[in-house]
């Protein structure tokens, strides 16, 4: 695995055709599958949170039918996500907290008031799901997209 992340982040192309189908093993398969001349979107992960969930996802997408979108329909659950505060309230659900109080305890979230209105912003656009009896959690579907889009801002 290691061997792979310094070959993907290496400034230098592969050496050898071979080298270069080990490193974009993924890519080369999405390619095989896709009919769509203009080509394919292709996220996916198999991840344990440090709760202990698992989440297995994968998604393709068609570079046609994503341009035939409109990328502003996309904005409202982007923006709740581009917030300190809430990218750290989804952070405690997948890593230790379950409840308003137990994310309270255990930081800088402002009051409870406040941590309902960023759980509400969160809630209403998928990124959290309400479990009853004041519990919320991060839905497995949105894991992996979650941690793209967080890979995807690093890069």
């Amino acid at each position: 695995m290691e061997a792979r992340l310094a070959a993907l982040e290496s400034p230098q192309p592969p050496t050898s055709p071979a080298d270069q189908d080990e490193i974009f093993w993924a890519l080369e398969g999405l390619k095989q599958r896709t009919a769509d001349s203009s080509g394919a979107v292709l996220m996916t992960g198999a991840v344990t949170v440090p709760k202990g969930h698992h989440a297995h996802w994968q998604m393709q997408g068609s570079v046609q039918e994503m341009f035939a979108t409109d990328f502003a329909s996309r904005a409202e659950s982007l923006s709740a996500l581009a917030h300190p505060v809430r990218l750290q309230l989804i952070q405690r659900l997948l890593t230790d907290a379950s409840t308003v109080e137990e994310i309270r305890d255990a930081g800088d979230f402002g009051t409870t008031g406040q941590v309902y209105h960023h759980l509400r912003q969160l809630v209403a656009a998928g990124w959290v799901t309400t479990l009853g009896s004041g519990r919320y959690e991060v839905p497995p579907a949105k894991i992996v997209p979650l941690l793209v889009i967080l890979l995807g801002v690093d890069r």
